[in-house]
């Protein structure tokens, strides 16, 4: 079996460094031998700070993929989603590559930040950095739970890493970022019971509302999908708050075994069924979108040659 690059299941840390970096044309090669050892530099540091729970992926755009592994490609791997219709915009900004860094300590994740940076060199040039954190127990800046409905335990691997329907990229994932930027002084606004009403969770205790009494756009309503056969259709969020006093939102990223969960979900936020959008678009807006692929341990050492 393949290895999965373990920051993709990784439980909740305190804080995250997202890294979004273009590559330059014509030295994929050195990229290639970057990438092969970039899990090899984690563990290191690791080992040093064992204490921070210290984990991370690297994941490689879908618009890059071919440019930087021509010979073979994940065969579900598409562009960030173009929704139409929707009435809310989930704009694509596409990247070449993703790196994910989190763990317990800020000074360490900037550490393996500047490490990082320093191997990939000159042959990237790095197009945005996002510091997320813990918001009290977990909770977004709306002041709401965030990733309730995460998988747990061994279901976190069922639902996020590629199985034996893609051998060459089996212990591989999907990955999807957005970052949005939340609109709070519209949102504080609000009374707290409508804010619950647009959730379908309540917001002091994060409990759920019954489905019957869920409103046709709340969030937890366009977000809690099933399939033909009736099963949930289920993400990996990995995902943290960030922001300044001027700035905040929330950097999203879905892990999954195959790029439709996220696909399904982003449309029935958008568009919704009969109208009936997800409302918290009203106060959050995406200023990113991209899809990327993180490929197995095993798939990126064997280019270290």
């Amino acid at each position: 079996m393949s290895r999965y690059q373990r920051g993709i299941l990784a439980e909740a840390n305190l804080h995250s460094l997202y890294l979004l970096f273009n590559a330059v044309d014509g030295v994929e090669e050195d990229i290639r031998h970057h990438l092969a050892g970039f899990h090899k530099m984690i563990t290191r540091y690791d080992n040093e700070y064992s204490e921070s729970e210290l984990s991370a992926f690297v994941a490689v755009g879908a618009n890059y993929w071919d440019q930087l592994y021509p010979d073979a490609r994940p065969k579900l791997l598409v562009d960030f989603p173009e929704i139409p219709d929707a009435i809310h915009h989930a704009p694509n900004t596409p990247y070449d590559l993703f790196v994910h860094i989190r763990s317990d300590r800020a000074d360490v994740n900037h550490l393996v930040g500047s490490q990082i940076c320093d191997l990939f060199g000159d042959s990237v040039r790095l197009a945005e950095q996002v510091k997320g954190f813990r918001f009290l127990d977990g909770r977004d800046l709306t002041g709401f739970v965030d990733g309730t409905e995460n998988p747990h335990g061994g279901r976190r691997r069922d639902v996020a890493i590629v199985k034996d329907d893609d051998e060459k990229f089996i212990g591989g994932s999907y990955i999807h970022i957005q970052r949005y930027r939340h609109k709070l002084d519209l949102w504080k606004e609000l009374p707290v019971v409508e804010q619950e009403d647009i959730i379908g969770r309540t917001k002091a205790d994060d409990v759920e509302y019954p489905s019957k009494d869920k409103a046709d756009f709340a969030h937890t309503k366009r977000t809690s999908l099933k399939d033909e056969a009736g099963n949930s259709i289920e993400i990996l969020r990995q995902s943290m708050p960030y922001g300044t006093m001027k700035i905040q939102g929330l950097f999203f990223v879905s892990c999954c075994h195959t790029p439709t969960a996220f696909n399904l979900m982003l449309e029935s936020m958008l568009v919704g069924e009969n109208g009936h959008y997800d409302h918290l678009l009203n106060y959050t807006e995406a200023e990113t979108g991209a899809a990327f692929f993180a490929p197995s341990i095993d798939f990126l050492t064997s280019y270290s040659s």
